[in-house]
């Protein structure tokens, strides 16, 4: 069983930055590919960045040049951070864990979510 944790969420204003922290436990041999997933109310859930464990990255377009994704493989942790901040970054954050073989994905492994909250 996979367990992620997420911390560091929490109220910024406009154009600050937070860092966001997921700890990952259980058997995370097989999974390759660590990320942050984000949904905002009344809306679907989207990538906002992944990273694969020879740290490749891959960022959604709305947070590219503002977020970085980064992991520590001996931690077992993956981090979020997100500069610039914008009213529209508002949603809660989930740290996702999953398996990817050629174009197929599968294993997927959520956290609970942070919520990250931007006033203007």
């Amino acid at each position: 069983q996979v367990r992620l944790v997420e911390s560091g969420g929490g109220l910024v204003q406009a154009g600050g930055s937070l860092r966001l922290s997921c700890s990952a436990s259980g058997f995370m041999s097989s999974l390759n590919v660590m990320g942050w997933y984000r949904q905002a109310p009344g809306k679907e859930r989207e990538l906002v960045a992944h990273i694969t464990d020879d740290t490749i990255t891959n960022y959604g377009d709305s947070v590219k040049g503002r977020f970085t994704i980064s992991r520590d493989n001996r931690k077992s942790m993956v981090y979020l951070q997100m500069n610039s901040l914008k009213p529209e970054d508002t949603a809660v954050y989930y740290c996702n864990a999953h398996r990817v073989r050629g174009t197929v994905r599968d294993n997927d492994y959520w956290g609970r979510g942070t919520q990250v909250t931007v006033s203007s």
